[in-house]
């Protein structure tokens, strides 16, 4: 299993109080697929420096920290796609913590 990062661009426009419920379906999948959730750490809405589709010019970033094997990466890349409360998601591997001085 490796360590990854996920950053989520959350597609809420008009329920802002569904932010802890679709963290929460978030975190359901990853586990459902093996996965570990290490962290998720919730940050605030942000508006896009480029907008692409006027329907969306803003939305809410979370950051989920998982163990997972990298089969289950695009298991849930698949899954992620045919969510409508995710508008983006982005995998990568998480750096290694670095030791203190």
């Amino acid at each position: 299993m490796k360590k990854y990062e996920g950053l989520f661009i959350l597609n809420l426009n008009g329920k802002e109080d569904g932010v802890k419920d679709a963290l929460d379906k978030i975190s359901t999948d990853i586990t459902a697929v093996g996965g570990k959730i290490e962290t998720v750490q919730k940050m605030e809405k942000k508006a896009f420096a480029r907008i692409a589709d006027k329907r969306h010019s803003a939305g809410f970033y979370a950051n989920v920290i998982f163990d997972a094997t990298p089969a289950a990466i695009a298991q849930l890349q698949k899954k992620f796609t045919l969510n409508e409360d995710v508008f983006r998601v982005l995998f990568t591997i998480a750096p290694a913590p670095k030791a203190a001085k």
